[in-house]
């Protein structure tokens, strides 16, 4: 908690001292409902995302400067043509816009889609959603699954196409839980990409709201770092263990 309240003070600082961006992030999250996920797991994930967001750190991380707000965009992927956006962008200014979505989170219900596993599609969908927020200093794609791609393009070779855009892609990998899995050794290797992009296990959806959590604070406490880069105030300066972490 002192981690995360450091965090959002380094946030409420830059977006003090420095230039006013319109927009200082924008984070689409990508969920996997495909036939893998069942009604069960499907109730977890939408309910994780709700209660990270919800999470007193991640409030704090992110109304931190509402004069330059993050913008947020939630959308659920399976098949080459199941991509549907069950939160479309909104800058949360406050804390109300925040609960809004929140709500909204967690009365979605299931729609109907197909059982494939069309991760790259799921990723160049994300990116297009981003390209929809020119005017945000940084655009982050977290992109959540649970098994490799079974359809469409290859995510390595989404991954290729996407390099040198400004763009970072993170996963969250929702492995077995109790079982040894290459999965997040997959991620990594065929879908992340862009500055400080990471992978993020979790044990089972049971475990994914924790991970969502950490993952949230991670990349909030990078973007309010990074951006400041050699200009940052010696205060700043002198919390170099929150770089890169």
């Amino acid at each position: 908690m002192i981690r995360a309240g450091v965090a959002a003070l380094v946030g409420a600082t830059l977006w003090a001292s420095a230039g006013v961006a319109e927009c200082r992030q924008a984070l689409a999250l990508g969920l996997d409902v495909s036939g893998s996920v069942d009604a069960r797991e499907y109730r977890l994930q939408l309910d994780g995302v709700a209660g990270a967001l919800d999470d007193p750190a991640v409030r704090a991380a992110i109304l931190s400067a509402p004069e330059a707000p993050v913008s947020l965009l939630v959308y659920e992927w399976s098949g080459p043509t199941d991509q549907r956006v069950i939160a479309p962008w909104r800058s949360i200014r406050d804390a109300a816009a925040l609960q809004e979505l929140i709500d909204g989170l967690r009365q979605v219900e299931r729609a109907a889609a197909s059982p494939g596993t069309a991760l790259g599609v799921a990723v160049a969908a994300g990116a297009a959603y981003l390209a929809q927020r020119p005017a945000c200093l940084k655009h982050t794609l977290d992109i959540s699954g649970d098994g490799i791609s079974n359809l469409g393009p290859r995510p390595r070779d989404v991954k290729r196409q996407l390099a040198g855009r400004d763009l970072t892609v993170n996963a969250l990998v929702v492995e077995a839980a109790g079982e040894d899995s290459t999965l997040t050794g997959y991620f990594m290797a065929e879908v992340i990409t862009g500055p400080g992009a990471f992978a993020l296990s979790a044990a089972g959806f049971d475990a994914y709201q924790s991970a969502m959590t950490t993952k949230l604070l991670r990349e909030l406490a990078v973007l309010s770092l990074a951006q400041l880069g050699d200009e940052a105030p010696p205060a700043l300066s002198a919390l170099p263990a929150l770089r890169g972490q």
